[in-house]
């Protein structure tokens, strides 16, 4: 194993050669459901659903599927909110025998569209709000989508509650015509469907979970049911430290990103169900909501982006606030600036444990030890049976040795099968030895800990050097007035590119000029890496799952730019 330097690394009670069985990823749910029938397994606004419960609705929900034609080879779309419906769906869809395919609510109509159509999507879950429906029903009929699922959100809720109260938006009036079936309809059966055997879960799919398409339209990655299980069991595996971090069937989990996204499919869902957990919906992220969840409830587990929990340690009086039942906080989506991570363990006693991973990977990559040692500013250790490398920037024939930069390149049973209908996609991130590249620029160190550097393609090339922007996010985030920030490359005509910084301050805080910053900076950057634009903003453009959108901010550059 000298070729795996972070076995050494890890914790007490936590091995990297654990036993990783592939199996249906409904079994999730079913394994839960012997174990532990009358946990509470989901709340929602004021009503809990047991386990017992959750199987039945899922158990509905796929007959109620089948009798509409979905099966094996089917795909089936989710146009959901964090919400019981989704959860009932996702599980209705595979015990069905179909395949999930998750849509962001965020995405344009030409994005929507060409999903449907790449995905092969027949039948689509949704909501009767005008932030959802809507956009939709625009594809009836313009698209392959034959018949929408459309449900409520005070149909999920506990009776008597205020539908002011679920901040959802305004209802629509949905037609009565046979392409469209509602949610309740779906569900009214006897659960008695049939079962369709997943011969090899290594090979099934499960779940089409679309990337970000920051470069053209979105990819579908093919995630089998092996890919979904396997990356829980390494997840779960990190958990058995000395002592443990969590108990199955004793803890809370704060579900508050959105689920179509892999982390939060993975991290809130799939996690929670394994370990019999109470998973407490919000159908969005408030900070209000999440402080008051935490400490009424006594919550003890919360993964998230590093947007949040920026928000609640900026929140005024939070740390008043009794926190301490959280006992582990994951988070990923985005780089961890450190200052957040040190004040966040400040506040609640919980040290936040940094993950990387991407869709790809289902999206398992990299864990930080809840005990024992821990590395600043690291993403932490390659998890359970994953295999880590670091491919030359310039020869993709070999790899580079410990502590020099190099693509990160990832093998373990958590990597997708591939991209769906695109085998020259796939190719392209296939590695000489059969790994798939990330497009992450990092090293590993000595111990096994891997660092993150930046995107290939976020690197910008300033007079020929090449220069980073989450080593100018790290350095921008230590001034004492910074909140969020954000950096990309504008052209320059002399250098070529030129770092442009986009931030938020702190409540209370006074804004100051970009002679002002590059003066704070001076002694943290070198002089090729100096900020040379800046723009202080109310707030900053986010993506779905909340992490600062980069695209975002190029594209608004780039019409700038253009207009000029």
């Amino acid at each position: 194993m000298s070729d795996m330097p972070w076995i050494k690394s890890y914790p007490a009670g936590v091995r990297w050669d654990i036993d990783i069985t592939p199996m249906p990823v409904q079994r999730i749910l079913d394994d839960a459901v012997e174990r532990w029938p009358d946990n509470p397994a989901l709340r929602f606004m004021g009503r809990r659903i047991t386990y017992r419960e959750l199987q039945a609705l899922a158990d509905r929900a796929a007959k109620g599927l089948q009798r509409l034609g979905v099966g094996p080879g089917v795909h089936v779309g989710l146009f959901l909110p964090n919400t019981p419906h989704y959860l009932i769906a996702f599980f209705g869809v595979l015990k069905a025998g179909g395949t999930v395919v998750n849509y962001s609510p965020l995405d344009a109509a030409r994005v929507l569209e060409h999903k449907i159509e790449d995905s092969r999507t027949d039948f689509l879950f949704t909501l009767d709000l005008a932030a959802l429906y809507p956009q939709m029903a625009g594809m009836l009929g313009t698209t392959r989508l034959k018949r929408l699922i459309v449900g409520d959100m005070e149909e999920m809720a506990a009776p008597g509650t205020d539908p002011a109260a679920l901040k959802a938006g305004p209802r629509v009036a949905v037609p009565g015509d046979d392409r469209h079936i509602s949610f309740e309809a779906l569900l009214d059966n006897d659960g008695d469907f049939q079962e369709h055997p997943v011969a090899d879960p290594t090979d099934t799919i499960a779940v089409l979970q679309y990337t970000g398409g920051t470069t053209g339209l979105p990819k579908g990655a093919m995630l089998t049911h092996g890919n979904l299980t396997a990356a829980v069991a390494q997840a779960w595996g990190t958990m058995n430290g000395t002592p443990p971090a969590l108990t199955e069937g004793r803890e809370r989990v704060l579900a508050v990103l959105p689920p179509f996204h892999i982390y939060a499919l993975t991290a809130n869902v799939l996690f929670g169900m394994r370990g019999a957990a109470e998973v407490i919906l919000h159908a969005r992220f408030d900070v209000e909501a999440v402080l008051e969840e935490i400490t009424t409830n006594r919550v003890t587990s919360l993964c998230g982006v590093p947007t949040m929990y920026s928000a609640i340690i900026n929140r005024p009086g939070v740390e008043r606030l009794d926190l301490s039942s959280l006992k582990y906080c994951g988070s990923g989506g985005a780089p961890l600036p450190l200052e957040v991570a040190r004040r966040f363990q400040q506040l609640t006693g919980c040290p936040l444990c940094e993950g990387w991973g991407m869709t790809e990977t289902s999206p398992t990559g990299t864990f930080t030890p809840l005990h024992g040692e821990r590395k600043p500013g690291s993403c932490g250790l390659p998890s359970p049976r994953i295999v880590i490398k670091f491919l030359s920037l310039d020869d993709p024939t070999r790899y580079v040795p410990l502590g020099e930069n190099g693509e990160i390149c990832i093998g373990g049973p958590n990597v997708m099968k591939g991209y769906w209908n695109n085998p020259e996609a796939t190719a392209a991130v296939t590695t000489f030895d059969g790994l798939m590249r990330t497009g992450d620029v990092g090293f590993m160190d000595e111990k096994g800990f891997v660092s993150i550097v930046d995107r290939c393609k976020d690197m910008l090339l300033c007079s020929g050097y090449n220069v980073y922007p989450r080593v100018l996010e790290e350095a921008i985030h230590e001034h004492p007035a910074v909140a969020e920030v954000c950096v990309i490359g504008i052209p320059d005509d002399y250098r070529g590119q030129s770092p442009k910084a986009f931030l938020t301050l702190k409540a209370g805080a006074a804004p100051f000029t970009l002679a002002e910053l590059q003066t704070f900076l001076k002694t943290r950057l070198g002089k090729h890496e100096m900020v040379q634009a800046l723009d202080i903003r109310a707030e900053l453009p986010k993506t779905a799952v909340g992490k600062l959108s980069k695209k975002d901010l190029v594209d608004e550059e780039e019409k700038r730019r253009q207009q000029a």
